[in-house]
């Protein structure tokens, strides 16, 4: 409300003569008293900008054109400006602050004598207009010990703190845990708040949420002679001659080839006596192997294999080395969108839990969701597929294998889009094949 002037009718102890008035009001000699002038009647373009001039005692307002306000002057009757329909004042909305209905009561001399009636949750100031009553401030909420109170225009409102929500009135710990990801790998949820922990080999990021790899062998360097590091994990390797101990860390036998050898060889460990291993698939006498020009020849421990080239079968045409990838996507419907097809051989016996193999997607989206699962070749219960990030999984062997003995492991990758509403599957497929001896 823009107010260009305004004046209070004074009544002077001493006047100087019963002719001479206040600034705003004129004599009237006939009932011998002060009168207000109306300015807004007698001065051109009082208000500017569009406002409406509406006279007031000793003065005048400039107001908006939908203003609402009752006036009286002197002994003339309550008139009412310009009536405009005006919704509730929600007191729970400060974005819609209206000004409360008053009216006013004035004397003979044009004082205000009434006091004015205020909405509730407002409070009447020296100047006669309507303030906010800041309930929290004042203490005049009913929120509980355990909550905030928040002033709001003409009312208030009562809000749990951090990590709590409202239970009827009552404000209950909010289960972070349960309500989104905000961990990558594990959340753990307290009274009032959460923290993320993450699976072993790995370490919380600065951001106190995402989980980042541990490289072993860099900081505890836990192998005797070679260590790599895994995604979660990490693994050693003997240097030639020597073999894991049962501990799969530790070294402590030496095979030592009698021909002075270590490169190719398969020991016995009861006789210590070396046998070198025949390298099929990289001899080119006739004595190698027979595989035929439109498969591959694939060496394992004791011995070799022949595969298929092309592996891929209807409706999958072969794309790149190894996979085959599905060109149609109403024959594919259902089907994966990919299958890879891979070759790995390990020693008869070899001591478990063991990893493997690791699988891993290629291209990662912001927007994905991706899920790990063997989706056949596990019957038995041989392997388990222990996810170590959001993008990789790791192929454990749980039970012994005797060998020699060919296992085919399908494991699967499903790809879930949440904003494009698009799920995708990726199928790898692994051909293990069990040396038949355990060395």
């Amino acid at each position: 409300m823009t107010v260009a002037a305004s004046a209070v009718s004074q009544e002077a102890e001493e006047p100087v003569s019963y002719t001479q008035c206040t600034e705003g009001y004129e004599y009237d000699p006939i009932k011998e008293v002060c009168k207000d002038i109306d300015e807004c009647a007698i001065v051109s373009d009082a208000c500017k900008g569009g406002m409406k001039c509406i006279n007031h005692y000793g003065g005048y307002l400039c107001l908006p054109q939908n203003a609402q306000i009752f006036v009286t002057n002197g002994d003339e009757s309550s008139q009412r400006t310009d009536p405009i329909p005006q919704t509730p004042l929600n007191p729970l909305n400060p974005t819609n602050p209206q000004t409360p209905q008053t009216r006013t009561q004035s004397n003979h001399r044009g004082v205000a004598a009434g006091a004015k009636q205020c909405l509730l949750g407002f409070t009447l100031d020296e100047q006669n207009y309507c303030h906010d009553v800041d309930e929290c401030s004042q203490s005049l909420h009913t929120c509980n010990a355990d909550q905030i109170c928040y002033n709001t225009r003409g009312s208030y409102t009562c809000q749990c703190n951090p990590g709590y929500q409202k239970h009827g009135e009552q404000c209950v710990d909010r289960n972070e845990c349960m309500l989104s990801h905000y961990c990558m790998h594990r959340c753990v949820n307290t009274a009032g708040s959460y923290y993320c922990e993450c699976k072993d080999g790995y370490q919380l990021a600065s951001n106190n949420h995402s989980c980042v790899d541990v490289n072993e062998c860099d900081q505890t360097q836990p192998c005797q002679h070679q260590c790599f590091n895994l995604l979660g994990s990490y693994v050693c390797q003997c240097d030639q001659g020597y073999e894991l101990a049962p501990d799969s860390v530790s070294l402590p036998t030496l095979y030592v080839d009698v021909r002075g050898s270590f490169k190719g060889l398969i020991c016995n460990s009861t006789l210590f006596i070396c046998f070198e291993d025949t390298q099929e698939c990289e001899t080119l006498c006739d004595t190698g192997h027979e595989c035929r020009e439109d498969e591959m020849c694939w060496n394992y421990y004791g011995g070799h294999r022949c595969y298929p080239q092309n592996p891929c079968l209807e409706p999958y045409v072969l794309t790149s080395e190894n996979r085959c990838s599905c060109q149609s996507a109403g024959a594919c419907r259902g089907l994966s969108q990919s299958i890879v097809y891979k070759y790995m051989s390990i020693h008869s016996e070899r001591s478990v839990p063991a990893d493997i193999f690791q699988i891993q997607a290629t291209n990662i989206f912001p927007s994905a969701h991706y899920t790990f699962r063997i989706r056949a070749g596990n019957d038995g219960g041989e392997f388990f597929l222990r996810r170590f990030s959001s993008v990789g999984a790791m192929l454990v062997l749980t039970k012994s294998l005797e060998g020699p003995q060919e296992l085919i492991v399908d494991l699967e990758m499903i790809t879930q889009h949440t904003v494009m509403n698009y799920r995708s599957s990726s199928l790898l497929r692994l051909t293990i094949i069990v040396g038949p001896y355990p060395f």
